[in-house]
């Protein structure tokens, strides 16, 4: 059998730049600033929609529930992987991330999940076609804070 298609250093790198850059964005509630990482009619997985088809509509139902909603967001780099196509056109990372969420009555709990996002490379660079975003088992779903959206 094959070995995994591991993506090269200059590929691994791009990606946990693009991950530190994007969880900014989360932390910041700055949708506006995300959307160009993203091709406008990305296929996405999340936990208030199975499918979830175009950009649009995540940011209004995935990001929009969960953006404000929760604070200090951020990929786990050193356990993140990334696999690269041999033709370097597509990648995959696969990434853990924390998070804080709140309870009603505004006491915080540990808010961990795991990513997986796909993308694809065109001539203005690397695009996420598609991402899956889920809590790890046994965390609350719902989350509490009401912090403003920086940028729609």
């Amino acid at each position: 059998m094959a070995p995994l298609p591991i993506a090269n250093a200059e590929i691994t790198q791009f990606f946990r730049q693009w991950l530190e850059i994007f969880a900014g964005y989360v932390r910041e509630v700055d949708y506006a600033s995300a959307r160009p990482l993203f091709h406008p009619d990305v296929l996405a997985f999340g936990t208030h929609n199975d499918v979830i088809p175009g950009l649009d509509q995540w940011v209004s139902t995935q990001w929009d529930n969960v953006w404000p909603k929760t604070s200090d967001f951020r990929f786990v780099l050193d356990q993140t992987s990334v696999l690269a196509s041999p033709d370097g056109a597509m990648a995959t990372v696969i990434a853990p991330w924390t998070s804080t969420g709140y309870h009603p009555d505004g006491s915080a709990f540990s808010r961990p999940g795991r990513a997986t996002m796909v993308f694809a490379r065109n001539g203005d660079g690397w695009l996420c076609v598609h991402s899956h975003m889920s809590l790890n088992r046994g965390v609350p779903q719902a989350s509490h804070a009401n912090r403003p959206v920086k940028a729609w």
